[in-house]
């Protein structure tokens, strides 16, 4: 069976699922695991996938996703040149176990025995990782205000329809956009300074981590009376560990409760969570 991804979040499913071997293409953006994605041919960034070259790779399937804001104009196109697709939308973090499974109903389908099994298993393992205790998920106005940052100016943030809103409260934290139903939407600086979060998490979307500048919240002045910047505490998660509705959402809850416990303890935070 001959896939292509084009998003990085379903690259990493797929090898998970043990199916990368299967990958003849991938969006600009997949970057793990870089051993199983050396080589393949690479189909464009985001909005601008180039279909001439996916349907030169004769896909059996392709995987796209509509967490890429205005990425249904991709999946426009492949429906115009008539390319097998199977296009995912999660929002919360039930929506991510749901998608493994249907992608691999769909591996299943194409012949790749084994492969529900193996999402099952997954799913397991995530759910073990993720998945609380009903008491242990609170989100109450006494815990810790975590403010992630997908992109810094405009600051944009994530609302109450993210699977990171649930990662947030998990952590033992406060989405201070935990009230409103949507994915995500810009802020001013003075809605940011209103929201006095006592944590920002820098990660931000399509950037290396090893560009991420905390300074860059540092420096506003609208931010200066702000918890989080006068206590030192914000911190650069890659956004691989939080952006991306896969399997490495675990490291990102993992991420999560260390601010936690950083803003709880009066700890200086004040550095990055490292990649792997």
């Amino acid at each position: 069976m001959r896939l292509i991804s084009l998003a990085c979040s379903n690259t990493e499913i797929l090898a998970a699922l043990d199916c990368a071997h299967l990958l003849v293409g991938v969006d600009d953006h997949s970057d793990h695991p870089p051993e199983g994605l050396e080589g393949l041919p690479r189909v464009g960034p985001d909005l601008e996938i180039d279909m001439d070259r996916v349907e030169a790779l004769s896909p059996d399937l392709v995987l796209a996703s509509l967490t890429v804001p205005g990425h249904e104009t991709v999946v426009e196109g492949l429906e115009v040149r008539g390319i097998p697709h199977l296009t995912l939308e999660p929002t919360s973090i039930d929506d991510v176990y749901h998608n493994i499974i249907r992608i691999a109903e769909h591996l299943e389908a194409g012949g790749v025995t084994g492969t529900l099994e193996r999402a099952r298993e997954l799913v397991r393992g995530m759910r073990e990782a993720l998945d609380p205790a009903p008491e242990a998920e609170t989100g109450s106005d006494s815990d810790p205000s975590i403010l992630i940052q997908w992109w810094p100016k405009p600051v944009i943030s994530p609302g109450r329809r993210s699977w990171v809103d649930p990662l947030i409260r998990r952590a033992g934290g406060r989405n201070p956009l935990g009230h409103e139903d949507r994915p995500s939407r810009p802020l001013t600086d003075e809605e940011v300074a209103e929201l006095a979060p006592d944590a920002v998490v820098v990660a931000w979307c399509g950037v290396h981590p090893s560009k991420y500048r905390p300074e860059v919240v540092y420096r506003n002045e609208t931010f200066r009376d702000v918890p989080a910047i006068r206590n030192r505490q914000v911190v650069c998660i890659p956004e691989a560990y939080l952006g991306r509705p896969g399997p490495r959402l675990v490291e990102g809850l993992e991420a999560l409760r260390q601010v936690v416990e950083a803003v709880r303890s009066g700890g200086n935070r004040d550095r990055a969570v490292s990649s792997r």
